[in-house]
């Protein structure tokens, strides 16, 4: 796995081995990236269900001005750091060792892009969609990844499912503040 561009670009990174551990393959990455790559730059992100970190790293590297990425395994809080440090984006980014609701339940900063990509099947991109409005600025933009199949809500709060993209077995989700509900 490497970072895709941007300043750390061809950079590798590390992960964890398992059946635990599923990272966004390349083209779901650079596809994702596509759909916001003109609202990234100095934008506050929010990378929950982190993994190895890699998706706060695109977003770091392709001009993000912070990040914080949560996720509840400690190994994979380890690996991330690692990988912030090798990458050098260890002064942008915050880890925090979390339960991602307990992480949203808790929070009062704002953020600009959300990426969700929990472990499948698990109930954990619901509970994490029903709280991920509260922390998100007005504009902002949360883009999920999950099986493509899967029946994904039409509304988080006050955004609104907006864009779904397939990628084989692989669905994008795009949710947008939804001007229209909250004037």
């Amino acid at each position: 796995m490497r970072v895709i561009t941007g300043s750390a670009r061809g950079r590798r990174l590390l992960t964890l081995e398992g059946t635990d551990v599923r990272p966004t393959t390349d083209i779901v990455k650079e596809a994702m990236f596509s759909i916001i790559q003109f609202e990234i730059e100095g934008r506050r992100v929010l990378d929950l269900f982190g993994g190895c970190g890699q998706l706060a790293i695109e977003a770091l590297s392709r001009g993000a001005h912070s990040a914080v990425i949560v996720d509840l395994s400690k190994k994979s809080v380890d690996v991330i750091k690692k990988n912030l440090e090798a990458t050098g984006f260890d002064k942008q980014a915050v880890v925090v060792n979390s339960d991602a609701v307990s992480f949203l339940s808790r929070r009062a900063e704002k953020y600009d892009i959300a990426l969700l990509d929990p472990p499948y099947s698990k109930g954990l991109m619901e509970k994490a969609l029903a709280k991920i409005s509260d922390v998100m600025n007005e504009g902002g933009v949360i883009i999920c990844e999950a099986p493509f199949g899967d029946d994904m809500p039409e509304a988080a709060g006050t955004f609104t499912l907006k864009k779904k993209y397939r990628y084989g077995k692989t669905g994008l989700f795009v949710y947008r503040f939804n001007e229209e509900g909250n004037e």
